[in-house]
């Protein structure tokens, strides 16, 4: 912590607010000073009367004396008493005070004291020489960047050991970024044993990836193992409304790197200076692109900046200028992904060692729901986990309060609370049936996890699949099985309530086929009518309406075969669903009478019901549900259920 980071109460503060009152206060001193020395400012003591009654008492002879000043008249009454009044122009005072034998004298002014004038005019003088030497002293101190004159020095902060040293043993679930980022760890502690050969280390590392990912956190961690200084600064940090002072804090940057080589500076988020050059509009002679010209002559221009290596962070490489990725400078790009299983599982492990676990709590079955998961979602995860157990008063956070956070994170709270008719519960409830019914029949989907018809963020209910190991391809066959589950839930509708009866609660579920047949046929090539060929629109970045990627052309006809074919693989998958359903009708009725009785349902329980075994539950013991036949009546009971789990939802 710097002294500007301090509070009020521990010392610190506004330094030109220190010193302004510290040069108010000395002034303020010298004026009180002259004025108790200055004997004129005191005010005249006595009882004050008006002057009308000041001439009654001398014409009744009660006044003793009088002294008579251009400011006051004082005196003594025949009684001893003191007296002031004020006087007016009067030719008639000095007769009267004759006539009644009063003493009198005149006293003059002799104008200011000697004090009072050296005052007066050195005041300016003083005040001019107490700001210059104010100003002066500001621009000595220099360096800092919230000094008079430093709102061109750099912003980046020196981390040291005392904020927390980072290791790569904090580092988990990003294995191969760890690896190729140990050779500036080796080069920083012995950097002879690459030039021995005439090898020269990047001079600059990028690391690519998501939000989220621990870009940050590897960056600190190379620090940490090196034990090299730590600069971290944003590179929105560089951008001024002022021209020049972008580059002013680049160049004060690398002095203040190159005072402590061997060093990392870490720039993050760096798209925002680092931008392509020349896509705006105008002449392109702007600010933004004067700090990113100076940034790149610091890192590689001709002046060697040795022993300093720039550590950037970007989750959007592909707005970076060319210049800044050529070799020289940002020549090595390592790409931070999303972790797989086996890294969630190390990531959870890291974050649960601050959290009092129950015997049940297995990481890898929570890292295997958790597919797609950031290191941010998975420490958020633990620390929801952490929250609910302590609402519930409890020492140690178990599976339930794991499952209930997955189930929060990726869908929302439970809205218990949401008011639903009978008949809308009912349908919600063959509507997921249908879902999870499908998907038992299809041997390419994958296991279902848990169906609930509890309503969570904006869906009424939800059947979520949870993945056996993480994907990293995408298969025809589940492509079809995924589109066939997700046409389950209104066809489930259709066949229960008829045609005219068919809600719009499987919006989502249209636009997910939709949007998957799409792919299939622009992207990956899996329609025989239109071929393997791309028609996808490509996703550039646009800028004030301009965009670096041309789109796709095609001819009327392609257009409408493109349409036609996604319009025919919705329908396979709507065809496919309703030969399932059709065929399993009895298995709907009796998956969606069980879920109105007991509202959520896992997977084993799930199978136990279709195979005709009895479902048991902690709390309500072995039970079958009574279903009845479509049309007629469905009991109103309703239960708490228990937490299950809660993988990634693949169709709702």
């Amino acid at each position: 912590m710097n002294d500007n980071d301090k509070q009020p109460g521990g010392g610190g503060g506004n330094p030109w607010m220190k010193s302004l009152l510290i040069w108010v206060a000395i002034l303020l001193g010298l004026a009180l000073f002259v004025t108790m020395v200055d004997g004129r400012s005191a005010t005249p003591r006595g009882t004050a009367i008006d002057y009308s009654a000041f001439l009654d008492k001398v014409d009744e002879g009660t006044v003793k004396n009088a002294v008579i000043s251009r400011d006051a008249i004082t005196g003594q009454l025949s009684n001893g008493e003191a007296y002031r009044t004020s006087p007016v122009q009067d030719s008639t005072l000095i007769p009267r005070l004759r006539e009644k034998g009063v003493s009198f004298t005149a006293k003059t002014d002799d104008g200011p004291s000697v004090w009072m004038v050296l005052l007066y005019q050195s005041l300016p003088f003083l005040l001019f020489l107490g700001i210059a030497f104010f100003v002066l002293r500001q621009m000595q101190k220099g360096g800092g960047a919230n000094g008079a004159m430093g709102f061109g020095k750099s912003r980046a902060r020196m981390l040291t050991q005392k904020e927390g040293k980072v290791t790569f043993d904090d580092v988990a679930g990003i294995d191969e970024a760890r690896a190729e980022l140990t050779e500036i760890v080796d080069f920083l502690k012995d950097p002879t044993k690459f030039a021995r050969l005439g090898g020269k280390i990047p001079k600059g590392a990028l690391l690519v990836g998501s939000p989220g990912t621990g870009k940050t956190l590897l960056a600190r961690a190379i620090a940490g193992e090196a034990g090299v200084p730590f600069f971290t600064i944003s590179g929105s940090d560089f951008v001024e409304m002022f021209v020049g002072v972008g580059a002013s804090r680049v160049r004060d940057m690398f002095e203040q790197a190159k005072k402590s080589a061997p060093c990392i500076v870490f720039i993050d988020e760096i798209d925002a200076v680092g931008r392509h050059r020349g896509a705006g509009l105008g002449n392109g002679n702007d600010e933004r692109e004067q700090t990113l010209n100076q940034l790149l002559v610091e890192m590689d221009g001709f002046e060697a900046n040795e022993g300093i290596i720039i550590v950037a962070a970007t989750n959007r490489p592909d707005v970076l200028d060319p210049a800044l990725l050529r070799p020289g400078r940002f020549d090595r790009q390592v790409v931070v992904p999303r972790p797989d299983i086996e890294g969630r599982v190390k990531i959870l492990e890291v974050h649960m060692k601050k959290v009092p676990l129950a015997p049940d709590v297995d990481s890898r079955t929570i890292a295997r729901g958790t597919p797609g998961f950031s290191g941010a979602d998975l420490a958020n995860l633990v620390n929801e986990a952490a929250l609910m157990a302590a609402r519930k008063g409890k020492r140690l956070v178990a599976m339930a309060e794991f499952e209930e956070a997955k189930d929060k994170v990726m869908m929302g709270a439970e809205r218990r609370s949401m008011v639903m008719t009978e008949d809308e519960k009912r349908m919600t409830a063959y509507h997921e049936a249908g879902h999870a019914i499908v998907a038992l029949h299809e041997p390419a989907s994958d296991p279902i996890h848990k169906a609930t018809i509890i309503p969570r963020g904006r869906a009424l209910g939800m059947v979520m699949r949870l993945p056996e190991r993480d994907s990293y391809s995408y298969h025809r066959d589940k492509m079809y099985a995924n589109l066939a589950v997700s046409m389950g839930g209104r066809v489930a509708e259709e066949v229960i309530f008829g045609y005219d009866k068919v809600s719009s609660g499987a919006s989502g579920d249209i636009q997910y086929a939709t949007g998957l047949a799409r792919d299939m046929v622009t992207k990956w090539g899996m329609s025989d009518k239109v071929g393997p060929v791309e028609y996808a629109q490509p996703e550039g970045e646009s800028f004030l309406g301009y965009s670096s990627s041309q789109p796709v052309r095609m001819s009327n006809q392609t257009a409408q075969l493109i349409d036609d074919e996604i319009k025919s693989i919705v329908e396979g998958g709507l065809h496919r669903a309703k030969h399932v359903l059709t065929e399993h009708l009895d298995q709907l009725h009796l998956l969606a009478g069980a879920l109105l009785e007991y509202e959520t349902l896992s997977g084993d329980e799930i199978k136990k019901l279709i195979a005709g075994e009895e479902i048991g539950r902690a709390d309500q013991g072995p039970k079958t549900p009574v279903v009845k036949a479509a049309g007629t009546s469905i009991p109103k009971t309703r239960r708490t259920p228990g937490p299950f789990g809660s993988p990634t939802p693949l169709g709702a």
